[in-house]
């Protein structure tokens, strides 16, 4: 089992300019909420590959994956959801690089885990949670689910564009 970590500190690990490590974490993301409902990651306590190399001059060269479901309501029709994300994100920390190449996610060789894999979750999730890629959501009308009844319709009135040539009479 993977050590779990909020933050890590990269000092510790003594890596020479051009050293490279692969380490195996465990990190909690907890909750997302998107509008109003709430979102929880499964599991809790995700398993990450952070691979980084101590670059010449000072600073790190980063890359963070790991997968992840995403449980809460289907944004289309409301029924259970749990789509699976799969994250694959570089960050690169150099003095003096500017802002350009500094990490909001390291400070003093101290990376903020949480906190990066929060928001490389979030920025790779889909623009929809679903519960299927075909999902059909819910009739606007009345609220059926319309992946358990396909064939569902309402009868169409008419056409309200056309209600001043009804009042047409000819006498």
């Amino acid at each position: 089992m993977a050590p779990r970590t909020d933050t890590l500190d990269l000092a510790p690990l003594k890596l020479l300019p051009g050293d490279g490590r692969r380490l195996e974490l465990e990190v909690g993301l907890g909750d997302l909420t998107f509008g109003e409902d709430t979102y929880r990651a499964e599991p809790p306590q995700i398993p990450v590959v952070l691979d980084l190399s101590r670059m010449t001059g000072g600073g790190w060269a980063l890359r963070l994956r790991f997968s992840a479901s995403l449980v809460g309501p289907c944004m289309r029709c409301l029924e259970p959801a749990s789509p699976t994300t799969s994250v694959d994100t570089r960050e690169v920390d150099a003095v003096g690089g500017g802002e350009e190449l500094t990490s909001p996610y390291v400070e003093d060789d101290v990376i903020d885990m949480h906190s990066w894999v929060r928001d490389a979750f979030a920025l790779a999730l889909p623009p929809l949670v679903i519960c299927r890629p075909d999902c059909a959501g819910l009739c606007a009308e009345c609220g059926e689910n319309l992946n358990e009844h396909p064939e569902h319709a309402h009868e169409k009135g008419p056409d309200p564009r056309w209600n001043k040539l009804r009042e047409i009479t000819f006498e």
